[in-house]
């Protein structure tokens, strides 16, 4: 229960910390925390510290300049710490983690008397593995051995400027200069330069590793184990709930969960439990595995009931090899039409409807998942094996090769396992009450080499969330400045399951709306005729964009996008930034230096500049929406809701499409006023908002800004 002593508390601590840090208060900050004390200190639990009630989740939407990362930090702590529990912070974005532990925390211990350690928690993905980094090196320097005789499988895997970044990595980690993890190296990492120095679960020997002692990522992971306060991502919190709970992060039944940019979260859970495999690519990867089967053998052989297993692993990767390549003509078969229909193969997918899949596929399918999951069986027993000789000290295979080929099976092992997972959702048919899978087929083009790609995911993650997390944690907190779609919480309870009797609630922004100028232009062109509306942005931009001003111009469409730029005039191109030229980062440093120096500067971009994007003040005084961003109508997966709710008897236009594109909106416009002081103009370039009946509950959802609306 929330005692006095512990309301006290919070109120002198919020109070000591705006004073030292000679900050007013915030009225939305402080009904924030009001909401998280009260949801927090109203559950109930037995004399051993298990929660025997409901009302343990607080949903809060806060805006922009609410502040609510104190708002959510200092209460969680301080009611933790009281019941002797962890707390858990989870974020979607690198970004806010860093600043979380490395501002925000800080900040809170330095400024008040609370006594709290906190830990930043990653994924081995996100550390440097020392043994790969020994192996690619000693690879390295025996390849350009001149007394070794060269054969073309045996050339180094990476070039000079590959081998000195290594080898700056390895200076760098001798001397302490890195920690190791991927964030914190100096310079920008390629993903393909990275991804040779890392490793997963499957790949890593754990304890048993010879360079467990220096290892970065579990010199992290000790950390955890001590720290009132890990801050971590979505993914991580949902491998952990995959695993079981507790494996990685505290139990959850004596956690907190706090879940900033809790608008993320149900996407993040569909990617987690989503299937997906290229046949061409895959039965490749099969032939390969055989080719090498016997190199690798050469090494291992001897070590435990290794050559038991092993000899049935040629018949096995055959056996999988040999019914990919059966199924590949009839799936091709029902994906031909897209490829005879469209120019860019990349957007188009085979959608079984109602994720029903004829019976011919469904009987394959099954005989697929068996294949594959007696070759992760195998591959698994392999893996134990290996792990265990590398304790055996009378082990006649050298712990050098057992090491250096134990991330191999682990790699084969996880991509058996995750055909094995994917087939098994095309093999099993959907209850009739249960909520349906997604299923479909998509066609890839990789440099003129085409692949299908078998995909499932789950339509939706609330019961999941339901089962895995909510019904589980002690406590939680989602919060996120975009929750509600058309004022309500309806769509995220749908797609997250947050239980009913959860505590919801909206505080206010401090920001003055009324500086932001919404304007809707009367010869704005209805965006559903994609010709008319492109050739009008071309007209339109010119005259509403300031050539000295920093602007964003939000597109729905790449293609319009790349259209529009191009029918522009030179001196205007001369002023964009384009998305897809550099990396975001690259982009919006170029377009500060840009408005600084008075240039003016205009960014064209995407969705992803439409959330997450921090322009403050003259960085961003006019924010320009082409269109209102209703969904891409050929995603599977949204269409797959769409027709779920349509089965049902519901219009999933209204219940999803107008919902959805509400909230994108208001996120959209949300890039115009990011502090107190700001102000400046959004113009909407889509005529539908006006002349279309589900125009005004958009507009109606949107901040308090002064409207424009030409007539």
């Amino acid at each position: 229960m929330l005692t006095d002593e512990l309301k006290q508390k919070i109120q002198k601590t919020y109070s000591a910390f705006l004073q030292s840090r000679e900050l007013g208060p915030r009225h939305g900050q402080k009904l924030m925390i009001a909401e998280i004390a009260r949801t927090l200190g109203s559950i109930e639990s037995d004399a051993e510290g298990v929660r025997n009630s409901g009302g343990h989740v607080c949903v809060v939407e806060a805006g922009t300049g609410t502040g609510k990362t104190i708002a959510y930090l200092l209460p969680t702590i301080i009611v933790a710490k009281a019941l002797g529990k962890k707390l858990v912070v989870s974020t979607a974005t690198v970004a806010l983690q860093e600043q979380i532990v490395h501002k925000d925390l800080p900040e809170l211990r330095n400024h008040t008397d609370l006594s709290f350690s906190f830990a930043l928690a990653k994924g081995r993905g996100r550390y440097v593995c020392l043994s790969k980094l020994d192996n690619l090196m000693s690879e390295f320097s025996s390849a350009i051995d001149p007394t070794r005789a060269l054969y073309e499988d045996e050339l180094p895997s990476v070039d000079a400027e590959g081998v000195k970044l290594y080898e700056s990595m390895m200076d760098a980690l001798a001397s302490n200069k890195w920690d190791g993890e991927r964030d914190s190296w100096s310079t920008r990492l390629e993903p393909n330069d990275w991804a040779r120095v890392t490793t997963d679960h499957r790949q890593c020997t754990g304890r048993r590793c010879s360079n467990v002692s220096a290892c970065s990522f579990f010199k992290a992971r000790d950390a955890l184990h001590t720290a009132d306060c890990i801050v971590t991502n979505h993914d991580m919190v949902l491998a952990d709930l995959a695993l079981g709970g507790g494996a990685i992060l505290p139990d959850p039944e004596d956690t907190i969960y706090v879940f900033d940019e809790g608008h993320h979260l149900p996407d993040k859970a569909l990617n987690h439990f989503a299937h997906h495999s290229r046949m061409l690519s895959t039965s490749r990867w099969l032939e390969q595995c055989n080719k090498g089967l016997g190199a690798i053998l050469g090494q291992i052989s001897g070590a435990g009931r290794v050559d038991d297993y092993a000899e049935q692993l040629p018949g096995q990767l055959i056996e999988c090899k040999r019914e990919l390549d059966m199924l590949y003509p009839i799936l091709d078969e029902r994906i031909q039409s897209l490829a005879e229909n469209s120019r860019d193969w990349k957007t188009n997918h085979y959608r079984f409807e109602k994720g029903i899949v004829p019976d011919n596929i469904v009987s394959q399918a099954e005989q697929l998942h068996s294949s594959f999951n007696r070759l992760t069986d195998l591959l698994s027993k392999i893996a134990s094996e290996l792990n265990e000789a590398m304790e055996d000290a009378h082990c006649r295979v050298p712990k050098v090769d057992l090491e250096t080929n134990y991330p191999i099976i682990g790699t084969w092992q996880a991509r058996a396992e995750a055909n094995a997972g994917l087939w098994l959702s095309y093999a099993r048919v959907d209850g009739d009450k249960s909520v349906p899978k997604a299923r479909w087929l998509t066609l890839i083009d990789f440099n003129g080499n085409y692949d299908i790609e078998v995909c499932s995911s789950p339509i939706l993650a609330a019961r999941t969330l339901e089962f895995s997390l909510w019904n589980r944690a002690y406590g939680a907190v989602l919060t996120s400045a975009t929750l509600t779609a058309l004022g309500k919480f309806d769509r995220l309870k749908m797609r997250t399951g947050t239980p009913d009797d959860s505590r919801y609630a909206v505080v206010p922004s401090p920001f003055d709306f009324a500086n932001g100028i919404l304007h809707v232009p009367k010869d704005a062109v209805d965006a559903g005729d994609s010709r008319a509306h492109t050739a009008a942005l071309v007209t339109q931009l010119p005259e509403l964009l300031q050539p000295d001003e920093g602007s964003l111009v939000l597109f729905s469409s790449r293609r319009q996008m790349q259209d529009v730029y191009d029918e522009l005039p030179a001196i205007w191109q001369s002023k964009i930034l384009l998305q897809g030229e550099n990396s975001k980062q690259e982009m919006l440093l170029a377009h500060r230096k840009k408005v600084d120096k008075g240039e003016g500067s205009v960014l064209f971009g995407l969705a992803s500049f439409a959330e997450g994007v921090d322009l403050p003040g003259d960085y961003c005084a006019h924010v320009v929406i082409a269109k209102l961003p209703f969904a891409v109508p050929d995603d599977p997966i949204e269409a797959s809701v769409a027709e779920w709710i349509e089965q049902g008897g519901g219009n999933a236009f209204m219940q999803i499409t107008i919902p959805d594109a509400s909230l994108k909106l208001i996120q959209a416009c949300g890039r115009l006023l990011r502090t107190e002081g700001d102000t400046g103009r959004i113009t909407l370039l889509d005529r539908r908002v006006v002349t279309k009946r589900y125009g005004k509950a958009i507009l109606d959802s949107l901040p308090p800004f002064t409207r424009k609306i030409d007539t």
